[in-house]
């Protein structure tokens, strides 16, 4: 387990610098088509802190799938819930959703909807790799 760990972490600080860079390319889109876009400096550094946060999570948890001692439904659950805390938290403190207890129920069904749709498409995906190479092998 501790070799996850540190995968995680290393996969995690090797990506988390994109998360501030989608920040600042977000950031310049919005005030080039919105005239009343503005942000204070702590929004913007908490927005940045949030962002890289998220990378590094989102990073991080991709070693949830290798770990071989785990069924495709403990890993995928652990990454689900994993990358939901660190969403919700983010938004919420930043105020990108607003603390509504209908709001987040809705967040969460998509969010939960989005990511085992592309969870299935990854897993069918890699699964018939795997059989096509398999059969080569064979």
């Amino acid at each position: 387990m501790k070799r996850y760990v540190k995968s995680f972490f290393q996969r995690g600080m090797a990506f988390a610098g994109f998360g501030p860079v989608v920040a600042g390319i977000v950031f310049s889109v919005i005030s080039h088509t919105s005239e009343s876009f503005s942000l204070s400096g702590d929004e913007a550094l908490l927005a940045i802190i949030s962002t890289y946060i998220l990378a590094f999570v989102h990073a991080g948890s991709s070693v949830f799938p290798q770990i071989e001692e785990w069924s495709p439904a403990k890993s995928a659950l652990c990454q689900l819930g994993v990358l939901y805390i660190a969403y919700v938290a983010c938004y919420l403190c930043n105020k990108w959703i607003p603390f509504d207890a209908v709001v987040i129920l809705i967040f969460t069904l998509a969010f939960v909807i989005i990511y085992f749709v592309i969870w299935t498409t990854v897993y069918l995906c890699v699964s018939s790799a795997s059989r096509r190479l398999n059969e080569k092998l064979k």
